[in-house]
């Protein structure tokens, strides 16, 4: 069993910052793709960001140059960090992991971006 826990959500203007943080416990190894996904009101959950075990990363492209995806595999965490943050990007921002196929997700962390 893979537990995962979500910080950093808040409230921000837009044009601000937030960073993500995603801890996980349980059996997963640094072999874990792990990874973001974001639901906004009405829509279904899409992915946002993943990264592989050796840092390999993937970007939904509307946040491309605006979001960094990071790991530290000796924590078991992943990070993302959101720059220059738009009222698109408002939503339940839920982490993944994805362990020997089998798919673990947090409760997720509300971002919203005001105008």
């Amino acid at each position: 069993q893979v537990h995962l826990v979500e910080s950093g959500g808040g409230l921000v203007q837009a044009g601000g910052s937030l960073r993500l943080s995603c801890a996980a416990s349980g059996s997963i190894s640094a072999s874990t793709t792990m990874g973001w996904y974001r639901q906004a009101q009405g829509k279904q959950r899409d992915m946002v960001a993943t990264i592989g075990s050796g840092g390999r990363t993937v970007y939904t492209d509307s946040v491309k140059g605006r979001f960094t995806i990071s790991r530290d595999n000796a924590k078991n965490t992943v990070y993302l960090r959101m720059n220059n943050l738009k009222p698109e990007d408002t939503g339940v921002y839920v982490c993944n992991a994805v362990h020997y196929g089998i798919y673990y997700w947090g409760k997720g962390t509300l971002v919203t971006v005001s105008s």
